[in-house]
């Protein structure tokens, strides 16, 4: 079978106040996997909502095998056999629907449209077949609320190939994988490449790219920068592209002496995933929680964050024992949480960067009859997107419309003005690219050379190496190990995370 050249040609699209591509050019070919980066909001993911038919009011052109093709809704995309997995799984999987209805889901709605009768046999049948060929043995008849997150990914990829798919985009797939997750999702990317679908890769993790990738276009602030294929290029030149500068030193320098104990944790159990978990944290120092993921280290920083019920232990903050009963009490007692699920948990998207930025200490900007004081509310607002450097245009821009590094800075910025005794950090480098990366370990390092505590919890361990001071090693939910730092490696890690003793 021959391949088909998919050609995106001089598009270029603007939103209100803002150019978001400039001519971009991109080119993918059916039976090979491509790789789509840049730094956060480089225009990956404006690109490849035109190319799905998400926004439909682009000038340039697109064709397919030398044909131009029309692409303004997502169903003139499927119906050139363009399907997406977006990184947001839990929005686009039905929960309360089996595993074949999810699979089958747009052919059942075609029936139901057509007022033509479901044959439910069959339908379990094809969706059996799908998996089959996939190599996967997932529950048709299960319902897809009760799969796990990689499960429900899978799922969504059986669905988009489940109706003529000649191109999958795959958006920051690895992100809430495990290594083993991982890897059965490369295999089968790599299965569907052999068969003839072409795969557009979009993610922010070099060695990824490099162990999967046959090719790799390069986006920087909206243009193409370069398209190579990844056998001629090393990881450093292609940050280099991404960045447009030489890459820094990634991680800031370990600050040290620290001060007394801030943060005391004595047998903190949850009744699910934390068991018997003991640690301490000293002004001025960061330390890690490590461990692969399903270690239980988001479990830990919410029980932490009083954001779980019946939590048994001690917690002591500067030697005052907490009574952590919500998140409001620990906010009360002076800890801050930047959770994992940005989106979800960490800020308001509908709202505006300012809305965001004094969500959490609202207090300081009400005055008479608890009026919100709009003008100082701006004024702390604007020194904060300053000094965080979040890309925005305006102050009053909705958070939705900004990258996830940006998202990421508007999450953190908001404790930084409640002015917090201890943080604690989940994942907070999750989908975000090597330049936004930097910026929030410096803020890391800031906190710390203030006498702020800091836990910070990641599967990366590359990142607890190079900016933790010390580190717990979670297995199974619970500390088998702590390490300082300075003396340890990530093969050392990698030991205890999967159950080393």
């Amino acid at each position: 079978m021959s391949a088909k050249k998919l050609k995106m040609n001089n598009i270029t699209i603007d939103f209100p106040g803002v150019r978001a591509l400039n001519g971009v050019d991109f080119t993918a070919e059916t039976g090979r996997i491509h790789a789509l980066i840049g730094a956060n909001g480089a225009g990956k993911s404006t690109l490849m909502k035109v190319l799905s038919g998400a926004y439909g009011h682009y000038t340039g052109d697109i064709t397919l095998d030398g044909e131009k093709i029309e692409i303004t809704t997502p169903a003139d995309a499927q119906r050139y056999g363009i399907q997406t997995v977006y990184q947001e799984v839990d929005t686009a999987i039905i929960p309360s629907l089996t595993v074949a209805e999810n699979i089958m889901l747009n052919q059942t709605v075609q029936s139901m449209e057509n007022k033509h009768w479901i044959n439910w046999n069959r339908l379990f049948k094809q969706a059996e077949d799908i998996l089959s060929g996939m190599n996967l043995c997932i529950p048709v008849k299960k319902l897809a609320g009760e799969l796990t997150l990689a499960e429900k990914q899978l799922v969504l990829i059986a669905r988009a190939i489940s109706s003529n798919c000649s191109i999958l985009i795959l958006d920051e797939p690895t992100a809430p994988l495990s290594h083993t997750e991982t890897t059965e999702l490369f295999r089968i990317a790599r299965e569907l490449a052999q068969k003839g679908v072409g795969i557009i890769f979009i993610s922010h993790r070099m060695p990824e790219i490099f162990e999967l990738c046959n090719e790799l276009t390069v986006m920087r602030n909206g243009e193409f920068i370069v398209k190579k294929n990844t056998s001629e290029v090393t990881p450093n030149q292609v940050i280099e592209y991404m960045l447009g500068r030489k890459l820094e030193d990634q991680f800031p320098s370990r600050v040290s002496p620290y001060g007394e104990t801030l943060l005391d944790v004595e047998g903190l159990t949850d009744g699910g995933k934390v068991k018997n978990t003991s640690l301490h944290v000293k002004a001025g120092e960061i330390v890690g929680i490590a461990g692969l993921v399903g270690a239980g280290k988001t479990e830990l920083c919410k029980a932490l964050f009083g954001a779980v019920p019946h939590v048994t232990g001690t917690v002591k903050l500067n030697g005052k024992s907490l009574k952590l009963t919500s998140p409001h009490s620990a906010v009360k007692s002076g800890l801050a949480l930047v959770p994992e699920e940005r989106r979800k948990e960490g800020v308001l998207v509908s709202e505006s960067v300012t809305s965001n930025l004094t969500a959490v200490n609202l207090k300081k900007f009400t005055g008479f009859l608890s009026f919100i004081n709009r003008r100082a509310e701006k004024k702390t607002a604007l020194e904060y997107i300053s000094a965080l450097g979040i890309k925005t245009s305006s102050e009053t821009s909705r958070v939705e419309n900004l990258s996830g590094g940006n998202q990421q800075k508007v999450a953190i910025g908001r404790w930084l003005i409640a002015d917090a005794e201890v943080y604690i950090f989940d994942e907070p480098t999750k989908g975000v690219d090597v330049g936004a990366k930097r910026d929030i370990f410096e803020l890391i390092a800031q906190l710390a050379a203030q006498g702020k505590g800091v836990v910070y919890a990641s599967s990366e361990l590359s990142e607890i190496v190079g900016i933790t001071n010390r580190v717990y090693m979670l297995y199974d939910g619970e500390p088998v190990k702590e390490l300082e730092t300075a003396k340890t490696t990530e093969e050392e890690l990698l030991f205890y995370s999967t159950g080393g003793r």
